[in-house]
């Protein structure tokens, strides 16, 4: 899976170097009504890749943060439902050993 990614990685970089070398006259940008910017397009490019990255990486984190709460709430409630087992083990135990020292109804009609 690694290298699929390196190669993915690596293809688009290399076609974004090809993209730039070709496209090194400058272009405008409005950011906001008044402020427009002058640079070459593959700096352009480049930046609006970068933010995407940043974006996808803080997406990633977010949905791994998600994952983790759920499965803390999964653990929680399995640890709950494993002591309320364990207690109903602890309580059938009891009733057979109560039941152990009860005299057996064989032994009382004879």
């Amino acid at each position: 899976m690694r290298q699929i990614n390196f190669v993915t990685i690596f293809v688009i970089c290399l076609a974004l170097v090809l993209f730039g070398i070709q496209n090194t006259e400058p272009v405008s940008i409005r950011v906001i009504e008044g402020l427009e910017i002058q640079a070459p397009l593959i700096i352009e490019l480049i930046v609006a890749m970068g933010i995407g990255a940043v974006l996808a990486w803080i997406f990633s984190v977010w949905v791994q943060v998600q994952r983790l709460l759920e499965s803390r709430q999964e653990i929680r409630a399995r640890d709950s439902r494993i002591q309320s087992l364990e207690e109903d083990v602890e309580r059938y135990r009891a009733v057979v050993e109560e039941q152990r020292l009860l005299p057996s109804t064989e032994a009382l009609t004879e």
